[in-house]
């Protein structure tokens, strides 16, 4: 709090060169509470890099394949039909570092990853995509594809067929390494996945499939293999009559694929990565799983993303929050500093409590996952409510936290030299991709009423909330939250399903809040506890909106 003021007239405040781990002390201390002492302190060295990474040499890097994106190619120079997409080198070094130095798409999947002798846990994977995509968003949507295609092959696919991927898909060499992809979307269904028109052939001698249809919105249009969903030519309508095809870029004996890449989409946000519309024109794809099952089987790879997703929402509102706060403390105005305004003070506050939020329902999720993955029944079921409630939330959430930062800084937040344009532009995506806030709100529902995922949910928050202490008014904000999502989904009542979801996910980060504020103490832990408190009160308590209230309490909660 004692950072030297710059004078009026002096630079802008630059957070260029910061280490993002460093920055965020709150970090160390909620990964201690799910990762294991010996593990943490392995891992810890590769965080604090890449934070350096994340605030310098890194974010350059995101901000020049931004200004310079993906170019698609038809043809070489000779005339000859090759289609290949030109990345900037700025972004292929980011790929390296992603995929390669950090084996974020592996780590979850095979031994070796920073000479750790097993898999390494979610919740290792998701603190340092954490600190990725403080600097890099775009990137991150290859690399958690990559992941979830691997976890999802590995689970559907036959042995013959994930031996045949799964190595390239989990490979830190780069020469090896294979990247992922989920085509999914078309024009005339789009979150609609029954209306899916590409049609599935199987080949006269039953060794593969051939696939004709258009792809509308294909993320890594040039990855090396993806998930696809088509509809067998016998196949029945809506999602039970789909059925998942792996769809290599390349077949057995080198020669493309018989699919074109049609053009390259022009995007708000993520302008680093290639997104494309695709034709499959008698593509080869390979069957995955059970032929019956194909909606199912993706949407395991779909739920897995929309957790990324969330993560990602949550990694960018903490760079927001960061960049707002340090242009607060450093600038004055009106012979003060910024950060010493009520209004601002206040404008911090509602950055921060939608980051902390976010943050801990991730690890939240990622506890859960490790544990369901590990055959609790009972995590598995915490998580399938989980999953949805992060991605509808924090990626709305973000939506307004990063333009509330991009405000603070002001005129200069909207120029695009700065990380508050991008990061703003970035943000729109995660409400839309893997489903809409509409689609995943009325998911919520579905977990509730056809799964048991409310009462999974109910037991780890009641433990939760015993650990970290009586606090009646959290357990009444959190009994009425839940009480309203179980009458919502009894009753399908879609019109309240935004709402029931935004309490269902508020009343869960107040607990979650408050028992990482008991077992971490200190500092943090108490801002935790004060987090916990405010998030039952702007959030989930009835206040008048013309009553005044106390801005005393933000003094405390922006200490750290």
């Amino acid at each position: 709090m004692n950072a030297p003021l710059l004078p009026a007239g002096a630079a802008i405040p630059d957070t260029r060169g910061a280490n993002l781990y460093r920055a965020d002390p709150a970090l160390a201390e909620v990964l201690k509470l799910c990762i294991p002492a010996d593990l943490f302190a392995h891992v810890e060295p590769h965080l604090d890099r890449l934070g350096a990474l994340a605030g310098g040499r890194l974010d350059a890097l995101a901000g020049t394949a931004d200004r310079n994106p993906p170019v698609l190619h038809h043809r070489d120079r000779t005339g000859v039909d090759r289609q290949w997409i030109e990345k900037h080198p700025a972004y292929e070094e980011m790929e390296r570092l992603a995929f390669g130095e950090y084996g974020l798409a592996a780590m979850s999947h095979r031994p070796g990853v920073f000479g750790w002798p097993a898999p390494l846990p979610p919740a290792v994977k998701y603190a340092l995509s954490y600190l990725f995509v403080q600097a890099e968003f775009g990137l991150c949507c290859p690399v958690s594809m990559t992941d979830a295609l691997a976890r999802s092959l590995g689970k559907f696919g036959s042995a013959e067929l994930a031996g045949r991927y799964l190595p390239g898909l989990t490979a830190t060499d780069m020469d090896v390494h294979l990247q992922g992809a989920m085509f999914m979307t078309e024009q005339g269904a789009g979150s609609d996945v029954g209306a899916t028109a590409t049609v599935a052939r199987r080949a006269a001698d039953g060794s593969h499939w051939l696939l004709e249809g258009d792809k509308w919105f294909c993320s890594n249009a040039d990855a090396d293999v993806a998930l696809v969903l088509a509809r067998p030519a016998d196949g029945g309508p809506g999602t039970r009559g789909l059925s998942l095809f792996l769809l290599p870029r390349r077949l057995p004996d080198g020669s493309p694929n018989h699919y074109r890449i049609v053009r390259l989409k022009d995007k708000l946000g993520t302008r680093s990565m290639a997104s494309g519309e695709i034709r499959l024109e008698g593509a080869v794809a390979y069957l995955v799983g059970d032929e019956a099952k194909g909606f199912v089987q993706m949407a395991d790879m779909i739920n897995t993303s929309r957790l990324s997703n969330g993560m990602r929402a949550a990694g960018m509102m903490r760079r927001a929050y960061f960049e707002a706060r340090h242009v607060a403390l450093h600038r004055v105005a009106f012979g003060r500093r910024v950060f010493d305004m009520p209004l601002a003070r206040r404008q911090l506050m509602k950055i921060l409590l939608a980051a902390e939020a976010a943050r801990s329902l991730t690890f939240a999720a990622a506890r859960a996952l490790a544990a369901a993955d590990a055959g609790d029944e009972t995590a598995r079921r915490q998580l399938r409510l989980l999953t949805p409630l992060l991605k509808f939330r924090a990626c709305r959430d973000a939506r307004r936290a990063t333009g509330d930062a991009m405000e603070m800084r002001g005129g200069v937040g909207y120029i695009e030299e700065w990380p508050d344009a991008r990061l703003t532009r970035d943000a729109h995506l995660g409400s839309i991709w893997e489903g809409t806030s509409n689609i995943v709100a009325g998911d919520v529902l579905r977990a509730i009423r056809k799964e048991g995922a409310l009462e999974a949910l109910d037991a780890l928050l009641d433990g939760l909330d015993r650990e970290a202490g009586a606090d009646e008014e959290r357990f009444t904000a959190r009994e009425r939250a839940q009480s309203f999502a179980a009458a919502t989904a009894r009753g399908d009542d879609a019109v309240h399903a935004r709402q029931a979801a935004s309490g269902l996910y508020y009343s869960t980060a107040a607990t979650l809040l408050a028992w990482e504020g008991r077992r971490i103490g200190g500092a943090v832990g108490a801002q935790r506890r004060l987090l916990s408190r405010l998030v039952v009160r702007h959030k989930l308590a009835e206040r008048d909106p013309l009553a005044p209230d106390s801005g005393s309490e933000f003094d405390d909660v922006l200490a750290l």
